[in-house]
C-alpha cells in the first residue's frame, strides 16, 4: 500500500509540474485576459550591463546598445565591473562619457555589482543585460512601451537563439514550453520569473534590490510585494548562442536552481494563497513543483520497481520507465536529435537534484561565472 501511494503521488507531482500546470493556465486564459497596455513612451532608462572579465566581449556589447534608437538624452549606459583583473574596465571607458563605469572594489558576485549600478543609476526604468546578449535596434524601446501599463512592474524579454550569421537556428522544445508558460502566465496574472539576459524594471521595484540573490526572480518578487506584476513583451527578444558543451549548461543549471531556491526559501511566505491570491498557486506550481520533479521521478522509479508483477498498469508504467531512462541515457552519450527531450528531462533534473544537495550543504553561489553564449547581433530579417 505505501508503494503504492508513493508512485502515485510521485507520477502525479511530475506530470502536474510538466503538463498539468499549463493546461491549468490554458483554462484560465479562456476566462481572464489581462492585457498589457502598451504605447510609445520615452521616460529616461538607464541600461545596465554587468560585467566580470570580459574583454572579450565587452565592446560589441555596448556598441549593440550603443545603437539602439532610443532617444540618446534619455538614455544612459552604465558598465558594472565586478572586480574584473582584465581589460574590461579600460573598454568600457574607452568610451569615453557615453558609458559610465561603477566598479566594485573586489568581486563579490553579479547582484552586488547591479547593486552599485542602482544606486549609480538616475533613470526611471532600470533595464539590465548581460554581455553575452545583443539586441535589435528597437529592443529598449519596445520593453519601456510595456510600463505605460501602471500594472506592470517589470518586463522579460523573450529568448532567441541564433547561428553565426546572426539568423534565427531554431528554438529548443525546453525554450518553446517556456515562452508558452510565460505567454500564459502574462495573460492569466503575471510572469513567477523574468529572463535574466535582458529584462527592465521601474526604480521603484528595485530599491529592495538583494546583493547576493539572482536578480531576475527577485525583482519580480519585489514587484508582486508592491502590487505590482510582470509581463513577458513577446516583441522584445535577446539574442544569443545557445551554450554548445554541455557540462557548462550543466553547471550553469545547477547554479541557476542553488540561486532560484535561496530566493524562494527567503520568500517562502509568498507561497502563501491567503495574502498572494493566484501568484502564491503559480509559484508553487511554475517554481517549487518543478524544483521537486526529481524527487518525484526517484519516488516513482523505486515504488515502480517495488509494484512489479502488483498488476498490469504498474508492469507498463516500469517497462515504460525502462524505455524511457534508457533512451535518455543513449540520447546523452550520443546526442541524437529524436532523443533530445528524454535526455534534456533526465540531465536537468538530474542537475536540480544536485542543486538540492548544494543548497542543503549551505552553497548560495553569490559569486558568478558569466556564461561561454557568445553575442550574436540578430538579422534583420529576425526581428
Amino acid at each position: 500500500m505505501t508503494a503504492s501511494i508513493v508512485f502515485w503521488c510521485s507520477a502525479l507531482l511530475v506530470v502536474y509540474a510538466y503538463a498539468g500546470y499549463p493546461l491549468a493556465l490554458l483554462v484560465l486564459a479562456r476566462l481572464r485576459h489581462r492585457a498589457v497596455r502598451r504605447a510609445p513612451i520615452t521616460p529616461r532608462v538607464s541600461f545596465i550591463i554587468t560585467a566580470y572579465n570580459e574583454e572579450r566581449r565587452l565592446r560589441a556589447k555596448v556598441e549593440n546598445t550603443l545603437d539602439q534608437d532610443y532617444p540618446a538624452d534619455r538614455f544612459e549606459i552604465i558598465v558594472a565591473s565586478d572586480g574584473s583583473n582584465d581589460a574590461t574596465d579600460a573598454i568600457a571607458r574607452g568610451f569615453g562619457d557615453r558609458v559610465r563605469v561603477v566598479r566594485a572594489a573586489e568581486r563579490k558576485g553579479k547582484e552586488a555589482a547591479q547593486q552599485l549600478a542602482v544606486d549609480a543609476a538616475t533613470g526611471e526604468i532600470l533595464v539590465f543585460s548581460d554581455v553575452s546578449t545583443a539586441l535589435a535596434s528597437d529592443g529598449v524601446s519596445r520593453i519601456v512601451a510595456n510600463f505605460a501599463d501602471a500594472t506592470v512592474g517589470c518586463v522579460s524579454s523573450i529568448d532567441r537563439f541564433v547561428d553565426d550569421g546572426g539568423r534565427p537556428s531554431g528554438e529548443g522544445a525546453y525554450v518553446r514550453y517556456e515562452m508558452l508558460l510565460r505567454r500564459l502566465e502574462t495573460r492569466v496574472n503575471t510572469l513567477v520569473g523574468l529572463s535574466g539576459s535582458f529584462f527592465a524594471a521601474r526604480r521603484e521595484v528595485c530599491r529592495r534590490w538583494s546583493s547576493d540573490r539572482q536578480s531576475d526572480f527577485s525583482t519580480l518578487l519585489n514587484a508582486i510585494e508592491l502590487g505590482l506584476r510582470g509581463v513577458l513583451d513577446p516583441h522584445s527578444a535577446g539574442y544569443y548562442r545557445d551554450i554548445v558543451h554541455t557540462r557548462r549548461e550543466t553547471d550553469r543549471k545547477i547554479r541557476t536552481v542553488v540561486r532560484g531556491i535561496a530566493v524562494l526559501a527567503r520568500n517562502v511566505r509568498m507561497l502563501n494563497p491567503f495574502r498572494y491570491g493566484l501568484f502564491a498557486w503559480q509559484l508553487a506550481s511554475h517554481k517549487l513543483c518543478r524544483w521537486l520533479v526529481p524527487f518525484g521521478m526517484a519516488g516513482c522509479a523505486f515504488a515502480n520497481a517495488a509494484l512489479v508483477h502488483a498488476g498490469a498498469i504498474y508492469d507498463a508504467a516500469f517497462a515504460a520507465q525502462v524505455v524511457f531512462y534508457a533512451a535518455a541515457l543513449i540520447g546523452i552519450r550520443t546526442g541524437i536529435p529524436a532523443l533530445r527531450i528524454p535526455a534534456f528531462l533526465v540531465s536537468s533534473n538530474a542537475a536540480i537534484l544536485v542543486a538540492w544537495i548544494r543548497f542543503a550543504r549551505g552553497d548560495r553561489i553569490t559569486a558568478w561565472v558569466p556564461s561561454e553564449r557568445l553575442a550574436a547581433l540578430p538579422h534583420a530579417g529576425s526581428r
